[in-house]
């Protein structure tokens, strides 16, 4: 189990590491005194999961509300340890890999405030002429995994519930950055990707792809991925702060799911690397994700949050019990 100490020299290190990778509140160059400092830590690099933070950053909603907004980029540790340790706010984190945390003897010091997205958008993508047009057709396939104890026992559940033999699936331990091209060179047949990018990345690069969700298969699995994270104590101390950070993010997230163009522009603006033509596709895509059927942004139904913890349970995918409603809240959202 992780120890506070641990956790501590982690996030030093990481906040002394990216000074140089971070982007500041909109109105450049203006930290006024009166304005709250607040850190907020991606969970890699910029991506339409993001865009309505540099929408809120872009225009003036966090400065509007008292904010001064500093966006910083981790390393391959991920926001949690920085979020845990109180050297950052707020950050990126998803339901599933938070699991662990819940259960250890000295979990980090953090909760779950908000949905970036309503509902899980992964599942499989294959090369067409593959035939991998549902989970039981991965039997006899070759699926990129990364080893997580998670992540597989998902693969097995999806392929038996779809009527499949989840022995016949080929595990091939691999670290895949461009799926597109790992499936053009027939290093593997099926990766677990998001819709929102990859699927996205396929389209624009006119490659012929199937996809399926492992949501259309079983509901366990539209758990919460991403979600925004915020330090106990900071939300102890600072609950009006925190309100306000979160409405400013709404408010970014709004404005993106009505104006996916000008938002798509924003992103690419504060992250010009990135493809405009993927991001563009992503941005039109993601409009409907951010918010979906749910009342307002950000929102997180226990429900869905407690069934997919009870799974890890039976499968005894965590060490201990995960109890009911752990790790999140709704309470610094603004009521609908």
């Amino acid at each position: 189990m992780k120890k506070k100490l641990g956790i501590i020299l982690l996030a030093v290190t990481l906040i002394m590491s990216m000074s140089a990778c971070s982007s500041s509140n909109s109105k450049k160059g203006d930290t006024s005194a009166e304005l709250s400092d607040i850190t907020f830590v991606l969970d890699w690099t910029p991506n339409t999961n993001h865009t309505g933070i540099y929408v809120a950053l872009e225009k003036g909603y966090y400065e509007d509300a008292g904010l001064n907004v500093d966006v910083v980029q981790p390393s391959d540790s991920g926001a949690e340890a920085l979020v845990g340790s109180g050297k950052a706010q707020f950050g990126i984190s998803f339901q599933d890999t938070q699991a662990s945390n819940w259960v250890s003897d000295d979990p980090m010091p953090f909760t779950t405030v908000a949905a970036v997205l309503q509902h899980n958008t992964s599942g499989i993508i294959s090369a067409k002429d593959d035939q991998i047009t549902s989970a039981k057709d991965l039997a006899g396939k070759r699926y990129a995994t990364w080893n997580n104890d998670i992540e597989m026992a998902v693969i097995r559940d999806v392929v038996e519930k779809d009527g499949g033999d989840p022995d016949q699936v080929e595990m091939l331990p691999e670290s895949i950055t461009d799926e597109v091209s790992a499936l053009t060179a027939d290093t593997v047949d099926a990766i677990w990707v998001y819709e929102g990018w990859a699927v996205q990345s396929a389209i624009s690069r006119e490659f012929d792809y199937n996809y399926f969700a492992f949501r259309d298969i079983d509901d366990t699995f539209d758990y919460y991925t991403p979600v925004i994270i915020a330090n106990d104590s900071y939300l102890e101390e600072h609950a009006d702060e925190a309100k306000a950070f979160l409405a400013a993010t709404a408010k970014g997230y709004e404005f993106a799911v009505e104006n996916p163009d000008e938002a798509a522009d924003i992103l690419l603006e504060a992250a010009p690397e990135l493809d405009e033509d993927l991001v563009k596709l992503s941005q039109n895509y993601m409009a409907d994700q951010y918010i979906a059927d749910a009342d307002q942004w950000g929102y997180i139904d226990a429900g869905r949050w407690n069934k997919f913890y009870s799974w890890l349970n039976e499968k005894g995918l965590v060490d201990g019990t995960l109890e009911e409603n752990v790790g999140f809240t709704n309470d610094y959202l603004e009521e609908s």
